[in-house]
């Protein structure tokens, strides 16, 4: 699009909202004081009904679904998914096991859309706006989910899905380390992002140009924001945190060893926000995406960075 190198702007996303209340306190609070602009909720998780009365006294807030099939409950019965879930109704852990059974077991797929159904169902009655849907540990790579996430969530008025495309030089600009692990990663992962662009285009579901947070996940400190925000490319693009006010047992043992309260810190401080500003990049949210598109043609008014909601 003519003009759109010259404009950058940046969704600025906290995921597992709903995971246990320091997550949801951590979320509402680095959007209420600080850079965070979108939460990413985890409808089937012991604390999603406090993450939705948080998210409801906060309109500003944009919350979008964080679909688990992987590491997490299911929201449906086990006896319904019997092929996906265990007797307690817990998702396997191990990833690539479940991605090559999703992919070659054409039988599952009745049981993954029912599945997906039942959360994009749950979100709609939490009666909050659907900014936009992703996956527990980036799942919707799998075209098989990502075609039946799409499928779903158009019934349920998805318009816009997170592309997990991390720029691998970029990133390690930033972060100074692991550079042969971020490319070899990129380059394995190119097919699978050019097969979601391909898939998302041809549902007309909008998505971010890039993604930083992928391969620091856990570790997004104020440093590292920072250095990221230095090196933001053109378009838009995602930074993706897991914050949380205090360390819990909930949130230890789903994710051992993240820096949690150095994220919120990060998300808080007053200067990511004068970083951004000072560069002139826009905060926007997923349903911003179309409006920030129209700049780069001339046909869009730019509104600047997004005010902090008041308090």
């Amino acid at each position: 699009m003519p003009g759109l190198k010259t404009l950058r702007a940046v969704i600025i996303t906290g995921d597992d909202f709903g995971l246990a209340e320091p997550v949801n306190e951590a979320i509402v609070e680095a959007h209420r004081l600080g850079a965070l602009t979108c939460a990413s909720l985890m409808v089937g998780a012991e604390s999603a009904s406090d993450a939705v009365d948080k998210a409801r006294a906060l309109p500003s807030l944009k919350v979008g679904l964080h679909v688990v099939l992987v590491e997490g409950r299911a929201v449906l019965p086990p006896e319904t998914v019997p092929d996906l879930v265990d007797s307690g109704g817990n998702f396997t852990d191990h990833l690539v096991k479940a991605g090559i059974r999703y992919f070659f077991r054409p039988g599952i797929r009745k049981q993954l859309e029912a599945e997906i159904r039942a959360q994009f169902q749950r979100f709609r009655d939490s009666r909050l706006p659907l900014d936009h849907a992703n996956a527990h540990n980036h799942m919707h790579l799998h075209p098989t989910i990502l075609r039946l996430m799409v499928k779903v969530g158009k019934e349920f008025g998805l318009k816009a899905v997170r592309l997990p495309n991390e720029p691998p030089i970029r990133s390690y600009k930033a972060s100074g380390k692991g550079f042969l692990s971020r490319f070899v990663s990129w380059i394995f992962l190119y097919p699978w992002l050019a097969a979601m662009k391909r898939i998302l285009r041809r549902a007309h579901i909008r998505y971010n140009d890039s993604l930083f947070g992928m391969r620091d996940s856990g570790a997004m400190s104020l440093e590292l924001a920072l250095r990221f925000i230095r090196n933001l490319p053109p378009g838009i693009t995602e930074m993706h945190f897991h914050p949380a006010t205090r360390s819990c047992a909930r949130v230890e043992a789903a994710m051992p060893g993240y820096a949690h309260e150095a994220e919120y810190r990060a998300l808080t401080s007053k200067a990511l926000l004068k970083a951004l500003e000072d560069a002139g990049i826009d905060r926007i949210s997923f349903s911003d995406i179309a409006g920030f598109r129209r700049l780069g043609t001339g046909q869009g008014k730019r509104q600047g960075v997004q005010d902090r909601p008041k308090i």
